[in-house]
């Protein structure tokens, strides 16, 4: 799964004032990333608010994003829930076309076993018709899924090809990529140590961070690719404070708030979500600034 080396993003949904999806901004949003180096997008994920988007709204962000992409990058569909049957439904009826995988996240709230888990995703590989990416996630699922698992599901099944991983956890990720087998991919999920984890062997990230800042970003994991530990340290260190922002207040809170800094969309989030306070968006406000300032001075 070359296509699935590098960078990804997690693309947000933009909504007008009136909370309606705005399909022109979210053009806005995939050209921003086509033109600024990403290697792939990652449709409907969580950082899309997917969870508050009926199914036609779904449909929508799916057409609007196949159609402004027109064929340059790959794409990755959000296929997931914690209704197993629901999700080998959805599976066995969406057109994945358009798609090069899929991104599914471990089963959240249930909180089931190891075996659970597993059994889940077995379902889920002998349902989908192309190659399937885990999602492991416990800030948001509440449980974690063990190396073993990983490890158990990437031997079994030829079409789970990858993981994203964001536990958190550098040593949980060194594990996964020791044991991993040949040509399974370990993805980071976790922006702050996505350049750790591309230098112990890591395959790349689906970023929330690097849609804002995707020139840079996709160049920091090219560095790191390449073992230029050096250059691409500079780089994660001039973006750090920024990872740490976007998420204090929720995601995709944060990054919206950035974009409306840029001039690309509104930062308008839907409940259960709310805006980012004054004194946060005062910070972004400062920090694109000062960071657009750098970049031209650096010419990355």
């Amino acid at each position: 799964m070359q296509a699935l080396i590098g960078t990804g993003v997690a693309l947000i949904t933009p909504f007008r004032k009136d909370f309606s999806v705005d399909t022109e901004a979210l053009e806005r949003v995939v050209n921003f990333q086509v033109e600024n180096g990403i290697d792939y997008l990652v449709v409907l994920g969580t950082t899309a608010e997917s969870a508050t988007l009926n199914k036609e709204e779904k449909k929508l962000v799916i057409d609007t994003i196949v159609k402004a992409n027109a064929g340059r990058l790959p794409l990755v569909l959000g296929v997931g829930g914690n209704n197993t049957a629901e999700v080998v439904d959805e599976l066995k009826t969406t057109d994945f076309s358009d798609f090069v995988a899929i991104l599914s996240v471990s089963p959240y709230y249930n909180k089931p076993t190891q075996e659970g888990i597993y059994q889940h995703f077995k379902a889920v590989a002998q349902a989908s018709p192309v190659p399937v990416i885990l999602y492991n996630v416990p800030g948001r699922t509440a449980s974690n899924m063990a190396v073993d698992t990983v490890i158990r599901l990437a031997n079994d099944f030829s079409n789970i090809v990858a993981i994203k991983e964001a536990a958190g956890d550098i040593v949980q990720a060194m594990k996964l990529i020791q044991h991993k087998p040949e040509g399974f991919l370990v993805i980071s999920g976790d922006d702050m140590v996505t350049l750790p984890m591309v230098l112990a062997g890591g395959a790349g990230v689906i970023s929330v961070i690097a849609e804002g800042f995707p020139k840079e970003f996709s160049h920091m994991v090219r560095l790191g690719l390449a073992k230029r530990t050096d250059e691409a340290y500079e780089i994660h260190y001039r973006i750090m404070d920024s990872i740490d922002m976007i998420f204090e207040q929720g995601n995709p809170a944060g990054i919206k708030e950035i974009f409306k800094e840029l001039g690309i969309c509104e930062n308008t989030v839907r409940l259960p979500l709310v805006n980012v306070n004054e004194d946060l968006a005062n910070r972004l406000s400062a920090f694109v600034k000062k960071f657009s300032a750098n970049t031209v001075a650096v010419g990355v």
